[in-house]
């Protein structure tokens, strides 16, 4: 059996794609070994692979990174394994190395355009960095997939290397819905769940709500901003419209998400990795069919428009979105969903994931 060791940088509580190509690797007969880090509000998790997760004295920043870099190497170093798969450019570099060292195939996943995230933006020298790294080790990666076609191709056009496009989206499910911990008061429900961070339409969608008066805003997921959310929220005296649920594990999630009426995903044009972005919320909203709105960029407009599953927003400016929020929710999007959900799940991607492990080089 061949053995596996799959690294991350987050906890492994959440990380959809990454347990999705884990569990379709094991089914196949890989041995998986999944490696992450442990927080102090990290949950216990069980899977059907061996786990490790570290903890580690510096948990954000420059040493955060240098640290978990450090362990994963020799972690990475002294672990038998056939091939090593690295998930986005901050876990690469002692991938790399250790592939190189002891010939061992390397298989890279870039989930997003990771130098080009809105957090480096004003962050030069920290940039430079993860570029050098890009620059250094990418143009020789010979196994690679990513997200989205924008990213796979950026990827040829920057370094000549080839990218399978597998697509994050969810397993085949079955409508099951729970119950929000709030009393809803048959009002229009409208759904974000995901990362609370920078460029994500959050602040405009909170601003909206005032024009909105039968309607509610569930936020799931937590981040950055997440106080700073908070406090606007009660600042503009809408605790009674907008409700933060925090974050959820996957199967408590997929109950609440059909609970929705409209899901959002309106990500800001901050830099290409928000440019190509195809966050997998869009997919998990169509899975539990539910109507979406999402920003005017590539990706998100190409899988709204081509399965006719929702809209892409007219005027980032609160009474406008107000207003075409109003519209969509009369409109009946259920059949388009329905066939949507058939083709857009993970069982039609999987295919391709195996034989890049098959075939690695």
């Amino acid at each position: 059996m061949r053995k596996i060791i799959v690294s991350v940088t987050n906890d492994l509580t959440t990380d959809q794609r990454v347990e999705k190509v884990c569990n379709s690797l094991h089914r196949n007969g890989y041995d998986i070994y999944l490696v992450g880090r442990f927080l102090k509000n990290s949950k216990k998790i069980e899977r059907n692979y061996s786990i490790k997760r570290f903890k580690l004295l510096f948990n954000s920043g420059v040493l955060f990174y240098a640290e978990y870099n450090i362990r994963l190497f020799f972690f990475l170093l002294f672990k038998k394994k056939d091939i090593l798969l690295c998930n986005d450019v901050d876990t690469l570099l002692p991938n790399y190395i250790i592939s190189k060292i002891q010939l061992k195939k390397l298989v890279f996943d870039s989930h997003e355009l990771f130098s080009e995230i809105p957090e480096l933006a004003n962050r030069s020298k920290v940039k430079r960095i993860w570029l050098s790294i890009e620059n250094w080790t990418i143009p020789k990666l010979k196994n690679n997939y990513t997200v989205c076609n924008s990213i796979a191709n950026y990827y040829k056009n920057k370094y000549n290397v080839q990218f399978e496009t597998i697509l994050n989206v969810p397993n085949k499910k079955i409508v099951e819905k729970g119950v929000f911990p709030f009393k809803t008061s048959q009002k229009k429900i409208i759904l974000y769940q995901g990362a609370l961070n920078i460029g994500r339409g959050l602040e405009l969608m909170i601003e909206t709500m005032e024009y909105l008066e039968n309607h509610l805003l569930v936020i799931i997921g937590n981040g950055d901003i997440y106080e700073d959310l908070k406090e606007k929220t009660a600042t503009l005296k809408l605790n009674e419209k907008v409700f933060f649920l925090g974050r959820k594990n996957p199967e408590d999630l997929k109950k609440l998400t059909p609970l929705a009426d409209l899901g959002f995903s309106l990500e800001e044009d901050l830099g290409l990795n928000y440019r190509f972005a195809l966050p997998n919320k869009i997919f998990d909203y169509i899975q539990a069919e539910v109507p979406v709105i999402v920003s005017n960029l590539p990706e998100m407009k190409k899988i709204a428009t081509e399965h006719k599953i929702g809209e892409i927003i007219e005027k980032r400016e609160p009474k406008s979105l107000a207003n075409q929020i109003k519209r969509i929710l009369e409109k009946d999007y259920s059949n388009q969903l329905k066939e949507a959900k058939k083709t857009l799940i993970w069982e039609n991607q999987e295919e391709k994931l195996l034989a890049i492990f098959k075939n690695a080089k």
